[in-house]
């Protein structure tokens, strides 16, 4: 063969084998992102109220936050293609025939793509009738995660609508971007609430965000329900607001409890003084220990000056038996460099900022034995459907993230089954028998607003789930 012809083969060759490379990067991070466990979310920066939820830590407002869209325009920039674009332009001009032919070959090239999924259900629906919920995601902000959140509402939309609706009627999504900033969260809250269809939100990430925006929720009468934010000051935001994802007091109990039930009396508290969300967990877990007839030896704080070394050895002589890492995401090194110090000698506690895949890849031996409160993980309970169905949709395994919006949506869906408007979304929501079923089994709420369930905790153990050599697997 000629060096003439030989020259196009291998740059083709060089195209074929740098996209199969890319593709294998694209799958590897797509499905880490994806472990039901959440070991390995894609986005797990976070906010300072979280921990559990613990996305982009909110600023100031986002200058392109703020923005709707059922299907008009993108929100998601990091995850399009030409077919998605010519579906989303295809909505704009009400051509809504086009656009689901568009958004279907989207999604055929990328079966993965939760934004494109709602907005071909969405243009599925056209101009009839539907019921309609919003969804507050960090759109501008966070853009992994907020792809994690619209899974779980995408596989609910997709899942009713296929079904026949609601009695009937289809559900129609709207997503909003807040940027994960409390201004535009709280601004944006106006916003949803003047469109009289919107008949719920879920939402929003970060808990600085949920209570910006939920101040105004209660004041204009429209349900939301966050899947992710779990600052303890929620549960005072009135009746209007609701989470399907646990409360910082659920998590400090149950690693308070898992502490006392193995005769473990003394702890020390490694917090940031900084954060809304550290120092509630850090409070929370105090109380909790205190209660059970445990001990705190001391709170150490890493927001300045801290050495990891040093507050280990200064721990293990007073002492201590429990090391309890109560940090956020900004301070999640220092938590990892007291994983490293303490070399195995405490047992470890960590709140559920920690349950990422960055403990699993940094703390590796030294984190075995580590217990870690989850919001959910897809084998706590082998029963469940939910974790197959979204294997099916998706091609990989869903977040935490995911299964907990699955779940707001799966409420409103249940409670607009009796009533379809905001009055009667929230008379169900606060009947005390209202139940829905859920990713993680049945939904009830207490009279807070908050979910009635306990924290599932995980230790990390060697495995081959999160292509770490080490996972997170469900304690009783």
């Amino acid at each position: 063969m000629s060096q003439k012809n030989e020259a196009p083969i291998l740059i083709l060759s060089l195209f074929i084998t740098l996209a199969a490379i890319g593709f294998g990067a694209y799958w590897l991070v797509g499905n880490l992102g994806l472990l039901g466990g959440d070991p390995a979310a894609t986005s797990t920066t976070s906010g300072s109220s979280d921990g559990s939820s613990d996305p982009a830590a909110p600023g100031s407002s986002s200058p392109t936050g703020g923005q709707l869209s059922q299907g008009d325009r993108l929100l998601v920039s990091s995850n399009t293609s030409p077919q998605k674009q010519a579906g989303i332009q295809a909505i704009a001009a009400g051509n809504y025939s086009e656009a689901v032919q568009q958004l279907e070959a989207a999604i055929a090239a990328n079966r993965n793509d939760p934004e494109a999924l709602i907005y071909l259900n969405n243009a599925r629906i056209a101009d009839r009738p539907a019921y309609t919920v919003a969804i507050a995601v960090p759109a501008s902000s966070a853009s992994d995660s907020t792809e994690e959140l619209l899974r779980g509402i995408a596989q609910a939309q997709n899942e009713v609508n296929q079904a026949g609706g609601i009695q009937g009627t289809p559900l129609k999504v709207v997503i909003a971007d807040d940027g994960n900033s409390p201004d535009t969260a709280a601004q944006l809250a106006q916003t949803l609430a003047g469109e009289s269809d919107i008949l719920g939100v879920i939402g929003h990430f970060s808990s600085d965000a949920t209570l910006a925006a939920g101040e105004v929720y209660q004041q204009q009468s429209l349900p939301v329900i966050s899947p992710t934010s779990t600052s303890v000051r929620i549960s005072g935001l009135g009746d209007y607001v609701f989470r399907t994802v646990q409360s910082d007091r659920f998590t400090a109990d149950s690693l308070a409890r898992y502490m006392l039930d193995n005769n473990l009396q003394q702890a020390a508290v490694v917090y940031d003084s900084s954060s809304d969300y550290s120092s509630s967990l850090k409070d929370a877990f105090t109380s909790a220990v205190f209660s059970g007839g445990g001990q705190i030896t001391a709170e150490v704080d890493v927001s300045s000056g801290f050495d990891a070394n040093a507050a280990v050895e200064q721990a293990i002589q007073q002492g201590t038996q429990v090391l309890m890492l109560a940090t956020n995401t900004q301070t999640r090194p220092q938590a990892l460099q007291v994983i490293a110090a303490n070399r195995q000698r405490l047992q470890l506690l960590g709140g559920d900022s920690l349950f990422t895949a960055e403990l699993l890849q940094t703390g590796q031996a030294d984190a075995v034995g580590m217990v870690v409160a989850a919001p959910w993980h897809r084998d706590a309970d082998p029963s469940a459907t939910f974790p197959q169905a979204a294997r099916q949709l998706w091609g990989g395994d869903v977040s935490w993230r995911s299964a907990m919006t699955y779940d707001a949506a799966q409420v409103f869906i249940a409670a607009m089954a009796q009533n379809p408007t905001r009055s009667g979304i929230h008379q169900a929501l606060n009947t005390p028998n209202f139940s829905a079923n859920g990713a993680s089994g049945t939904i009830q709420f207490l009279p807070s607003g908050d979910r009635n369930r306990a924290a599932q905790l995980v230790v990390v153990q060697p495995g081959s789930q999160s292509g770490y050599g080490y996972d997170f697997t469900p304690l009783p």
